[in-house]
């Protein structure tokens, strides 16, 4: 990285907002065991935005609850304590994405991949006992962040990135390489460790396109559930995008991509999922 890209990177990192402090406090408890859903409702309350956006999703169509849910606590006790968790987080990372950018950058798209990644990610360590469901959720959820700082702040080479990646029928990460000399992961990897998030989930994110470097449950599902992700967002089941799994994370996981795909069963409900979340 040349030092007046690295300069324009720093700069673009330090001027995303941080995250609200009831999602910090929110991520505080997921790694509190003796958490109770009483100190989720009270964190979540005195945020009115992410209530209001809580309260719409809980009584959308998609769930279809038999009747209206008017609190917070009531979603706790209707949907549990992890989905409304995991649920504020979502609503969080979505409410940080810029309205509209100059990069060509496909926010909805964006959040549908993301959403689906966090879900996939956390369904995979769910197998794992020394990987924790909630983390690899969350950095399944933040694992593409990087594109969102560079296409709101340095959106000329963000759109040649994707036309390179487009004309050349390349991943993004790898095009981004070409137009800039960094990738999405560095840059996101930068970020969460701005926002202080634990050291294992930065360098998931950082070195989620060289697992060979660094073998760990979270990395595994994170990767996995990002290729499982891009897979059904497809469509197709040899997507071009779409990398087969290293030995270290088969191994891991217990079989190869398709396999571990094929053992998740029907995964039509949480592409749905996530497309619901990404409107609200």
């Amino acid at each position: 990285m040349n030092p007046e890209l690295s300069l324009k990177l720093a700069a673009a990192v330090e001027n995303m907002p941080a995250f609200p402090k009831s999602v910090q406090k929110i991520l505080e408890l997921t790694r509190d065991v003796n958490c109770s859903p009483k100190d989720l409702v009270q964190v979540i309350d005195k945020d009115p935005v992410v209530t209001v956006k809580v309260l719409r999703v809980v009584n959308s169509a998609y769930y279809g609850l038999p009747k209206q849910i008017t609190s917070v606590n009531h979603a706790v006790v209707y949907l549990g304590f992890n989905a409304v968790k995991n649920l504020a987080l979502s609503i969080a990372a979505i409410g940080m994405l810029p309205a509209e950018n100059a990069a060509g950058f496909n926010g909805q798209q964006y959040l549908v991949h993301s959403l689906a990644t966090a879900s996939i990610a956390k369904q995979l360590a769910l197998r794992l006992p020394t990987a924790d469901p909630m983390d690899c959720f969350i950095a399944g959820l933040l694992h593409d962040f990087g594109k969102v700082v560079i296409a709101q702040f340095m959106p000329r080479e963000f759109r040649r990135a994707l036309e390179t990646s487009v004309w050349n029928e390349i991943a993004l990460h790898l095009a981004l390489r070409q137009v800039m000399g960094v990738d999405h992961a560095m840059v996101g990897a930068m970020l969460v460790e701005k926002w202080r998030f634990p050291s294992d989930l930065v360098e998931t994110i950082r070195y989620q396109y060289s697992p060979q470097s660094m073998d760990t449950p979270m990395l595994a599902c994170v990767f996995s559930a990002n290729q499982i992700s891009k897979q059904l967002e497809t469509g197709r089941a040899f997507a071009p995008l779409v990398q087969e799994l290293p030995l270290t994370i088969s191994t891991r996981l217990g079989g190869s991509l398709s396999e571990v795909m094929a053992s998740l069963g029907d995964l039509d409900m949480v592409l749905h999922e996530a497309r619901q979340f990404s409107k609200f």
